[in-house]
């Protein structure tokens, strides 16, 4: 596939990320990364651990929930072992199943927390679950991997490890595995006996959502607008199909392109996608497409991003906030991201912590392990 990384837009980004020094340093600083700057603008250290803070300690993440570091260090030493191991042999067979499995843990996480409810099956009449939502219906994959892991960890160690944790286990393995940041996950979730399809419709956010929407669609599950800069980033692996980037081919979403680069980038997209019924499916980093690194933000800068909501964060009108506590720079922590690969693993290793301790509403006394990821346990 072409896209467009001509001399020219090569010089003009470099230009951008040298003039933008001013703009990563203070970003060090909101961050609390005491990092050094990454001069090559394009790499950060692969598999590196970050130290977000917390140090193992044990946290409330919700009423009857209580998460910490090492929680299966005596009751399934190798838990973890495990599901590394079936996350990098599931890589290896397609290395797509890297962002399918970190995007399974985003959407658990987005619908009444971290409650491995977006596995249910549908059991038509009587119960309907997110798999149909419109944001997850043939969109959603990895599914047999999490059932080849969960049945290791049920032989090895059976009814100990939920399906909640698995999945953010094994998001963590999928970005360690792409060559992004590692940190210790915290555990100790149990698995919702329901599911919401309205939650899922209404909560997460859509590919041609502007920046506005996606800030109050983090802030209504009480992630802030600097997690959702970070977790953004997430897009640097991973591929969508054409339906989920039409509005970019059509009007740019918005978005000012000032260079022939740029149009031929989208020009690229629209021949893929012609005549494909919308199926076909393009990387959403055409530059390094299965590599856990800072070249999302790098291609944003060049007016390179795949969904609407990708581009809009870039841009100039996107730089302004709605009110609240978390108010923040959005342009501005994309450039920064840009210029500092190492910078980004920091604050993206943070804002996958915070996600991973949404807990769901009611809290999870009523929660259990399931045995079979798909079904409760009452119904196995």
């Amino acid at each position: 596939m072409a896209y467009s990384t001509t001399t020219t837009v090569a010089l003009q980004v470099a230009g951008l990320l040298l003039a933008l020094t001013a703009v990563a340093a203070s970003a060090n600083m909101m961050s609390g990364s005491a990092a050094p700057v990454n001069k090559s603008c394009v790499t950060g250290s692969a598999g590196a651990a970050v130290s977000i803070g917390y140090g193992g300690a044990r946290a409330s993440a919700g009423a009857g929930v209580s998460l910490g570091a090492g929680a299966y260090r005596a009751t399934c030493p190798r838990a973890e072992e495990i599901v590394r191991a079936g996350v990098e042999r599931a890589v290896a067979a397609d290395p797509r199943m890297a962002a399918s499995l970190l995007r399974l843990h985003f959407h658990d996480c987005f619908v009444n927390g971290c409650d491995g409810s977006v596995l249910l099956d549908d059991k038509p009449p009587f119960f309907i679950g997110e798999k149909t939502a419109v944001p997850n219906a043939n969109s959603l994959r990895g599914f047999e991997v999490v059932d080849a892991i969960k049945a290791e960890l049920e032989q090895e160690c059976p009814e100990t490890v939920s399906c909640a944790d698995l999945l953010a286990i094994a998001a963590r393995d999928s970005v360690v595995v792409s060559g992004g940041p590692t940190w210790e996950v915290e555990a100790g979730r149990k698995d919702s006996r329901t599911a919401s399809l309205q939650g899922a419709n209404a909560n997460l956010p859509a590919p041609t959502s502007g920046v506005a929407t996606l800030i109050q669609k983090f802030r209504n599950v009480g992630l802030s607008a600097k997690d959702m800069v970070a977790l953004s980033g997430a897009h640097t692996i991973g591929k969508a199909r054409c339906t989920s980037f039409s509005a970019r081919l059509a009007s740019g979403a918005g978005v000012s392109f000032s260079t022939a680069a740029d149009m031929g980038f989208l020009q690229s997209l629209q021949q893929l996608c012609s005549g494909s019924a919308g199926s076909a499916l393009a990387h959403l980093d055409l530059a390094t497409p299965a590599t856990f690194d800072n070249q999302y933000y790098i291609n944003l800068l060049s007016g390179d991003g795949l969904l609407p909501s990708d581009q809009a964060l870039a841009s100039p009108l996107g730089a302004t906030v709605p009110g609240g506590a978390d108010d923040v720079d959005v342009a501005g922590l994309v450039a920064a991201y840009a210029f500092d690969a190492s910078v980004f693993f920091q604050d993206f290793a943070e804002s996958m912590h915070q996600m991973g301790r949404l807990a769901p509403g009611g809290g999870g006394g009523n929660g259990e392990v399931r045995v079979n990821c798909r079904v409760v346990n009452s119904s196995s």
